[in-house]
């Protein structure tokens, strides 16, 4: 990690930069993609299957058989966990729905709005260097509550044609309706246009390298919903003299991990601290099994000193971190001047992993800078909002004059009648 002892504000883009792959034409590579699998179907799907995950499929759709056996596969202590994030991950997003509330706006105006789920989601699970099980938790989870219809969730096979019973055993116990072996821009495309064999859907959602990412994007111009723009996954920890700098340490490791394009940032409020946490960082990579990812990702990656929380909170607002770690005295009201983050860790005895898996909140958070316009996914992400309202022939006659002024101001003379033949003034 870079170290920055109190760097010039005017700096702070250039140090808190987002690292970039290099991948040429890689708009052009995947949309080529799209439209093949747009165009050929299944057909498409286990070419790009062969080709990229070096299996030869018969079957696109996991089994029912397949189901039961990873079931039988997996330690009984693991479906527990799953089990209990479950039900925490349940527990928080049930409280998220909205009752319907009626508002009468004037006498004889009533206006409402109604949260009805979106009937078609697609959920899709990375499965290359780490089977990602929690996020079906996370997707799939909010998506049942909200009440979606089809729930369609693609995943990449191994090299044996199977899939991580992992990822099987929490694709059914969230009710997954149907679940699919493929990955990348050609699974995208497939739940983006449907295939003979894979329904097309109306949102996407999921997490992904580029090639997904692009895949996500490129499916959005063409009429399909997607969740949120996504990049590499990112941690900034704020910590001052109370943390413990092996937990900090610990902290920054846990993202770095995630791939070679994560980015870890550590804020801190002296020069030793950072170099204690620097230490600690050394010590645990030479044991964590992905320190070449980690090692990789920590070159992209920065230790900031500042010289008072004013100026901490500011560089966290301007970097707008998908995850905030706060191991600082007052976490809370430190927390309460943030503005932009995905999601905030508070206390030294909070890690970002208990968000990952299991506290209840989403892990699928808006990176890249995105925490400053966009949330991360909750149950509002599996709904749309209908508006209703409805008159009386008192709430028009109040009304109507008002509107009828308007339209015909804005000379749409038409919407101006509409009012009046109901008033009897024409017709």
């Amino acid at each position: 990690m870079k170290l920055y002892n109190n760097p010039d504000k005017a700096n702070w883009p250039a140090i808190l930069q987002r690292p970039v792959l290099e991948a040429k034409n890689l708009e052009a590579t995947v949309q080529a993609v799209l439209d093949d699998v747009q165009r050929r179907g299944d057909a498409a799907l286990r070419a790009y299957t062969e080709r990229f995950d070096g299996v030869k499929l018969t079957e696109l759709q996991v089994s029912p058989a397949e189901l039961e056996e990873a079931e039988g596969l997996l330690p009984k202590s693991l479906k527990s966990s799953i089990q209990m994030a479950k039900a925490n991950i349940e527990r928080f997003h049930s409280r998220q729905a909205e009752p319907v509330q009626e508002v009468e706006t004037m006498p004889g105006v009533r206006c409402w709005r109604k949260s009805v789920a979106i009937e078609k989601v697609g959920l899709y699970i990375p499965g290359g260097t780490a089977p990602l099980f929690s996020t079906i938790l996370m997707l799939g989870v909010p998506a049942r509550l909200a009440g979606c219809r089809e729930i369609i969730l693609c995943t990449p096979p191994r090299k044996d044609g199977s899939v991580h019973p992992a990822i099987l055993f929490t694709a059914n116990l969230v009710g997954a309706t149907r679940i699919f072996k493929a990955g990348g821009a050609q699974a995208v495309a497939a739940m983006a246009f449907g295939t003979e064999t894979v329904p097309a859907v109306y949102k996407i959602f999921g997490p992904g390298n580029q090639y997904v990412t692009a895949a996500k994007q490129l499916a959005s111009r063409r009429g399909v919903a997607i969740d949120m723009p996504a990049g590499p996954s990112e941690v900034l920890v704020c910590a001052d003299e109370s943390a413990n700098p092996a937990f900090v340490a610990a902290d920054l490791l846990s993202q770095a991990e995630h791939g070679e394009d994560s980015q870890v940032v550590l804020v801190a409020f002296s020069e030793t601290f950072a170099r204690r946490v620097q230490e600690a960082v050394k010590e645990q990579l030479a044991g964590l099994p992905r320190r070449s990812i980690a090692a990789k990702a920590l070159e992209n990656s920065s230790a900031i000193i500042v010289r008072n929380r004013q100026e901490a909170v500011e560089l966290i607002n301007a970097y707008a971190p998908e995850h905030l770690i706060l191991s600082v005295e007052d976490a809370e009201g430190m927390g309460e001047q943030v503005l932009n983050a995905g999601s905030i860790f508070l206390g030294n005895y909070t890690p970002e992993s208990v968000g990952d898996y299991a506290s209840g909140t989403n892990h699928t958070l808006p990176t890249n800078g995105y925490a400053r316009m966009y949330s991360g996914v909750s149950l509002d992400s599996f709904v749309k909002k209908i508006t209703f309202q409805r008159l009386t022939r008192e709430g028009l006659q109040a009304l109507g004059p008002a509107v009828e002024a308007m339209a015909e101001a804005e000379e749409l003379l038409g919407h101006k009648r509409a009012v009046g033949i109901r008033l009897g003034e024409g017709r």
